[in-house]
């Protein structure tokens, strides 16, 4: 019995595992539509003012909302994924065995 209970226990973590990481990129890709669509819609304005395409194009105020709001997506990242995003469980051991070879290859 014991086991069954740890089986549905795994199921409902896993579950709510991929339910965390399909809202990320539902959250992610949300993100990129409406900055595209916001951002071209502030560009045209710019544009219907008398600015160049270039000068729309380059004015960094309407990028802001693409930081904050990236950093929010950033947060989230690390949170659905954790440092692990970053860093993998053999990234260390990689870096051990790169630097190893290279002493290695100066000695030589």
């Amino acid at each position: 019995m014991d086991s069954q209970f740890t089986k549905e226990q795994k199921y409902v973590l896993a579950r709510k595992r991929v339910e965390k990481i399909s809202k990320f990129y539902k959250h992610l890709a949300s993100y990129i539509i409406v900055n595209i669509f916001l951002t071209s819609i502030f560009i045209a304005g710019d544009i219907n003012d008398g600015e160049t395409l270039k000068e729309a194009f380059l004015d960094y105020h309407k990028y802001k909302i693409w930081l904050y709001w990236g950093i929010g997506i950033a947060f989230q990242a690390l949170n659905t994924f954790g440092v692990r995003l970053f860093f993998k469980k053999d990234w260390e051991e990689k870096q051990i065995k790169k630097h190893m070879k290279e002493q290695y290859n100066r000695r030589s």
